[in-house]
């Protein structure tokens, strides 16, 4: 958003889920404009960023506590008297493929009665901004008060339970439910709430709150968007049979009295589903809102999709349709989840670690991405782009490695073919490259050339590098000369570069010692090119 735009910029996320790119944008002195088709998205962002004033927030929930906690429903009698009382969901359908089929089956009585109870003392609140304050923190509660939360066995200390829903992506009843206090759980989501805003508070307030508009709508259809007039898209849509979020947020949806209707799910942009839509209706719903952000999207600004789908084609899709309206593609980078899985290290092609971020920019005159001929060597391919890694980066890791070839196959387009005859890169990699096992880093063997037409600047730090990091492990300075003479046998794969070329990139990355020797620059002052 830094990168892509400016203070005061229109930034738009036409999936907008729990609203991040809204919530950064306004942290950022940008509008926002955040659009979903779930209702529950909208409720989440919207009550999280509704301006209120703290005391009476706090008197208010102080208030719903005292009254919930003098009348709180325990006895059989007194769960049985709530439940008449209070109102809760009853009847509302779940998805195929839950324990149960309606929403009240997923707790127990005394969990509907107590909920239900809560939920009537916060709607008697007359402030909107703090009703829908109180009931974002009730949302909270309903992940973790009812049937299908448990103990993780992986994770089994203490807040370290789940709730079926987020872990196994449907409603499961919990072989043993956990049973928590409604009341300390309420206070811990008002303590989480509390400081949420008060972080957000200085940038989001009565006096900018006019600069977000949360809209419940369909990425398919921004008409209320005028041409070209947004700054910049940033959007990490839904992934084919990944996730059902409408189908998932019924229980949500049901408790918070947020309608979902039948063209709702006709215009959800997933596959399977309840709809048991197919992989065309996605793709069809997913190419309809590029259009439309094409569409919205001023010149010579930037859209940047968020890719992390195993399909290549559904990675064609992206940029194809993304051509076909007129955006030129100008690249993708790695986004780390901060771990990579043993299953990631075993099945390289197939599983990504963390995400892409897709970038394209619409112009006046788009440039198409040049597919590559199939009938190339992939493995002149494949040691080019693991050699251009390994020049950049002065080394680089296994995760880099494959990051850059998922790259280079999808923009290519031989990906499919990359996953066959490259699904362990163990054996090419320790068969052309020497790996430090406490680095984890592959570099070029000791004293080989680059195979491949990697810039010769490139080359030249990479080899400069290597030589200088030798030097200082032997607490030894070197000249110019002997510099030359080390690494120029290594540069002659291709023009050999002047001496007045390698004495540019020394003084980069190199320090003088004295009149004439020269030694590696200190951690961090480093630049790479």
């Amino acid at each position: 958003m830094k990168n892509f735009s400016q203070p005061n910029d229109t930034i738009l996320d036409p999936f907008g889920g729990s609203g991040v790119t809204a919530v950064e944008a306004l942290m950022n002195n940008r509008k926002a404009i955040h659009i979903d088709i779930n209702p529950l998205a909208i409720f989440l962002v919207n009550s999280l960023i509704s301006p209120v004033n703290f005391d009476e927030l706090n008197e208010a929930f102080n208030r719903v506590k005292s009254a919930y906690q003098k009348n709180e429903p325990t006895t059989p009698e007194e769960i049985k008297k709530a439940l008449k009382q209070y109102p809760y969901p009853q009847g509302f359908k779940l998805p195929k493929g839950s324990d149960v089929d309606t929403i009240e089956k997923l707790f127990s009585d005394k969990q509907l009665a107590q909920l239900a109870f809560l939920k009537y003392l916060i709607n008697k609140e007359k402030n909107k901004n703090i009703r829908d304050t109180l009931m974002l923190m009730f949302s909270g509660l309903l992940t973790k008060v009812n049937l299908t939360y448990h103990n993780n066995s992986k994770r089994p200390a203490p807040g370290q339970e789940n709730s079926s829903v987020f872990q196994y992506y449907r409603y499961r009843i919990a072989p043993k439910p956990t049973d928590l206090d409604l009341i300390t759980y309420f206070e811990l989501r008002f303590k989480k709430v509390i400081s949420a805003k008060k972080e957000m508070e200085y940038f989001i307030n009565e006096k900018t709150i006019s600069n977000a508009q949360i809209v419940k709508a369909s990425a398919t259809d921004l008409s209320f968007i005028p041409n070209e007039s947004i700054d910049y898209i940033y959007t990490d849509p839904p992934y084919g049979k990944k996730i059902p979020y409408l189908d998932l947020s019924t229980m949500w949806n049901g408790w918070l009295d947020l309608e979902v209707t039948e063209n709702d799910y006709n215009l959800e942009a997933i596959e399977g589903g309840e709809k048991q839509k197919s992989k065309d209706e996605y793709n069809e719903l997913i190419a309809k809102s590029i259009k439309e952000m094409y569409r919205v999207l001023k010149f010579d600004r930037w859209l940047s999709f968020v890719f992390a789908h195993k399909d290549p084609e559904f990675w064609h899709l992206i940029i194809d349709t993304a051509e076909s309206c007129g955006f030129e593609y100008r690249g993708a980078v790695a986004q780390k989840n901060g771990q990579t899985s043993f299953k990631k290290r075993q099945n390289p092609f197939t599983v990504l670690s963390g995400q892409l971020i897709i970038n394209f920019c619409k112009v006046r005159t788009p440039k198409a991405i040049m597919k590559a001929n199939l009938g190339m060597d992939i493995a002149e391919i494949v040691i080019q782009t693991i050699e251009g890694v390994i020049a950049k980066n002065d080394g680089a890791t296994l995760e880099q490695i494959n990051d850059e070839l998922i790259i280079k196959g999808l923009e290519l387009g031989f990906l499919d073919l990359l996953k066959k005859e490259y699904s362990d890169l163990t054996p090419i990699l320790l068969d052309n490259f020497d790996y430090d096992e406490k680095t984890e880093l592959f570099t070029l063997k000791k004293d080989t050339k680059f195979k491949s037409h990697i810039d010769v600047k490139l080359r030249i730090k990479y080899y400069l590098i290597s030589y200088l990091r030798r030097m200082e492990r032997e607490n030894k300075t070197t000249t110019f000369d002997e510099i030359v003479l080390n690494i120029l046998p290594l540069l002659k794969n291709g023009t050999t570069p002047e001496n007045q070329t390698i004495l540019t990139v020394l003084e980069d990355i190199g320090e003088r010692v004295g009149e004439n020797h020269w030694k590696l620059k200190g951690e961090g002052q480093l630049s790479l090119f």
